[in-house]
């Protein structure tokens, strides 16, 4: 009895060991987070955690601020879910990173926000941050076997060779070593000054090329067409070579002119300065004023009183007799500024005037006109020289120069030919000018007939 109850005691212990080595990554490790209350949950991604394990330290700027709850592997990436707590702020964009405590000490997970872009948003519960924005630093192993490849197997050899040659080039040079490193110094620190003019000028080049490459088709076309042009200038090169030697002469003899020029220039210019200030003070007055030429002497507005083929006028007078009466009745004197009328100019003696005798323009010579003719007055027959067919009497014995005496008898100047009597005739007699002459049938047929176009000298008697 007693041999089973130590049995059973045995089993029981047993039992709770294996129980408490199953779930040891379920226990929290002092100064970690709690599994529940004020917390949230992000997932990290890795390509590697190494020998990270549950319930390991998550931190912020080498804070505790959580601990990883799981760990589990999707695909080829693990996926490492930790505990945060709640009063833990970060960015939606925060970056994860595993870090050793020293250098033989635990892993611990390192969450911080981006340094390379502004943060946007906020971490919190059920977050993922991505494999792009995670990774770890160099394990010591790592760096030791590096070294050793280096060092066993690697350019150690050729160190001395190295060493050996650059105190050959390196051996009575020092002073122009130094003058290099001082001028490399003194260049590298320029150029530091000028990054952003060389970040300006890196991206103009970029912008550049971009419109380079957009407009390849235009190049090539441009490139095609180049040696025909430079074939073109080759052929023309006398031409141009004579072109330019002419433009230096042209250049030369401009000079000179506008040299020799120059006080006339000005003095116009001058000249120009009251006429310009006037036109520019004119302003819009003279465009509109040039309307007018279009419908002077009426204005624009007068274009509205046309209706077909009359026009309606409005006129206002104001007219006040006494303003009228005190109008000056001639000169007050010259006006000041105005300058005085020129002298007549010396005309030439009148030799002949126009007359008109019935509707015809006869040149007489004098100063007058011929006489009238009275009943009784002596008289002459003249014909005019130039009008032929024109016969008129003057008074007197003698005829008016381009007058031509005529020999034929004239009717008397107090006698009609016809019942018109002395009167110059009726319906068939002759015809008289009061106070001039009285012509016959014949003569006032012939003017007639050169009043309507001419006739037959012969047919005037």
């Amino acid at each position: 009895m007693l041999r089973r109850a130590r049995l059973v005691a045995a089993a029981v212990v047993g039992a709770m060991l294996l129980a408490g080595c199953q779930g040891a990554y379920d226990i929290a490790l002092p100064g970690g987070v709690a599994g529940h209350g004020d917390i949230y949950r992000v997932t990290v991604q890795f390509a590697d955690v190494m020998d990270l394990v549950p319930q390991s330290a998550v931190k912020v700027g080498d804070v505790t601020v959580g601990s990883v709850e799981d760990i589990t592997l999707k695909g080829w990436t693990a996926q490492v879910v930790v505990r945060l707590k709640d009063s833990v702020k970060l960015p939606d964009n925060a970056t994860a990173e595993l870090k050793q405590t020293s250098l033989l000490g635990e892993k611990y997970v390192s969450l911080q926000a981006p340094t390379d872009a502004a943060p946007v948003g906020r971490l919190s519960d059920g977050d993922v941050i991505p494999l792009a924005r995670t990774g770890r630093n160099p394990e010591v192993e790592e760096v030791l076997g590096a070294m050793s490849l280096l060092l066993n197997g690697g350019g150690v050899a050729q160190l001395k060779i190295i060493e050996t040659e650059l105190n050959k080039a390196l051996t009575g040079n020092e002073t122009a070593v130094r003058d290099l490193l001082a001028q490399l110094d003194t260049f590298v620190g320029e150029l530091d000054s000028q990054k952003a003019e060389i970040n300006r000028a890196i991206d103009s080049i970029d912008q550049l090329s971009a419109r380079l490459a957009a407009q390849r088709a235009d190049i090539a076309t441009a490139l095609d067409a180049l040696p025909g042009g430079l074939k073109v200038l080759a052929d023309q090169r006398k031409q141009l070579t004579a072109m330019l030697t002419s433009l230096s002469r042209l250049g030369a003899v401009g000079s000179r002119v506008i040299t020799a020029s120059k006080d006339d220039t000005v003095a116009n210019l001058k000249a120009l300065r009251p006429v310009l200030a006037a036109l520019n003070d004119a302003g819009d007055d003279l465009p509109k004023s040039l309307q007018l030429l279009l419908t002077y002497p009426f204005p624009d507005k007068a274009l509205e009183g046309v209706k077909g083929d009359y026009t309606n006028l409005w006129i206002t007078a104001d007219l006040d007799a006494r303003s009228l009466l005190d109008l000056p009745t001639g000169p007050s004197g010259p006006l000041p500024g105005v300058p005085g009328l020129p002298p007549l100019p010396q005309l030439p003696d009148v030799t002949s005037i126009p007359c008109t005798i019935l509707g015809q323009v006869v040149q007489f010579p004098g100063t007058s006109c011929p006489a009238p003719i009275a009943p009784g007055d002596q008289t002459v027959q003249c014909r005019y020289d130039a009008v032929p067919a024109l016969v008129l009497p003057f008074k007197g014995t003698r005829c008016p120069q381009g007058w031509t005496k005529v020999t034929t008898p004239a009717p008397s100047p107090t006698s009609g030919g016809g019942s018109g009597g002395g009167s110059g005739g009726g319906s068939g007699g002759g015809i008289c000018l009061p106070g001039v002459l009285c012509l016959g049938e014949a003569q006032r047929t012939g003017i007639e007939g050169l009043l309507l176009g001419g006739i037959d000298p012969q047919a005037v008697s």
